[in-house]
């Protein structure tokens, strides 16, 4: 069973999360920069780091699905005014997008994941392991693919359990809709943990594009990442994929199966149904 109420979905442009609310018959306030239509839902501009634009986004709703500002390394300190904001304005339930590399209290959104707690009675944390969307869309990875036929990593034979957005976005919408929150982190993993290898194995058997794998040193990924990000933040890269070598998201869950009642997509299935999509 769902419950009614108004859902504000920050970052709502192109948001898998808004589109299955809608489509759910949920009502949804779609808030972005730009405010721009996201189908049936109501558009309202929203800027984390402009206040001015808060209050008429919560204007009206009862629970509020939180992406955290992109490349923000503290983003405590802009989104829990807004929280606090939230629940005066008569927010009761948060669900927040983290990452299963960040526990509760750990750097940047691992603070407002303990924050989140303490300030709703209602909440979820979702924490997804990698997306598989990163082979796929923009991310440097998938870029590299369509360039090079080449996936660089530092992260050795390390495995992931890498998951669909879209299954991300179902969990989300159960979080915020049933009857009963959440009021836990939720780890999101695929149905089955991949290394690069395997990765680059997967493309090539549906694409008929050869990819390899190139194994970097924690180093040379670093210094390849310089290129593209500042210093720190490709230190911090690099070293997320050293954790991967060292086995750190080397698992699965059953979350998405028993959150929303079907299993999780696989890799190999999400790229078949794009090929048939781009066709």
């Amino acid at each position: 069973m769902t419950t009614a109420g108004t859902t504000l979905v920050i970052g709502a442009t192109g948001s898998r999360t808004a589109a299955q609310l809608t489509a759910a018959g949920h009502r949804v306030k779609a808030a972005s920069r730009r405010a721009a239509p996201v189908a049936g839902a109501e558009p309202v501009p929203f800027d984390w780091y402009d206040p001015a634009t808060h209050a008429a986004a919560l204007n009206g709703v009862d629970r509020v699905y939180l992406i955290p500002p992109l490349g923000d390394s503290d983003p405590a300190a802009t989104m829990l005014p807004f929280l606090q904001q939230a629940r005066t304005a008569g927010v009761h339930r948060a669900v927040l997008l983290s990452s299963s590399a960040i526990p509760e209290g750990g750097p940047a959104v691992g603070k407002v994941h303990r924050a989140l707690t303490d300030l709703f009675e209602q909440w979820a944390v979702l924490r997804p392991s990698w997306f598989m969307q990163n082979f796929t869309g923009t991310h440097a990875h998938a870029r590299s693919i369509r360039d090079e036929g080449i996936i660089r990593t530092a992260t050795e034979s390390g495995r992931v359990g890498f998951v669909d957005a879209e299954d991300i976005a179902a969990v989300a919408v159960h979080a915020l809709t049933d009857e009963q929150a959440p009021d836990t982190d939720l780890v999101l993993t695929g149905p089955e943990a991949l290394g690069h290898d395997d990765i680059a194995t997967v493309i090539t058997e549906v694409t008929g594009r050869t990819v390899a794998h190139h194994r970097l040193s924690y180093e040379q990924m670093r210094d390849h990442l310089t290129t593209q990000v500042p210093v720190e933040f490709a230190a911090m890269l690099a070293g997320m994929d050293r954790a991967i070598a060292e086995g750190a998201e080397d698992r699965i869950t059953d979350t998405v199966q028993r959150l929303t009642g079907r299993p999780p997509r696989t890799f190999r299935a999400l790229l078949e149904r794009e090929m048939r999509c781009s066709s």
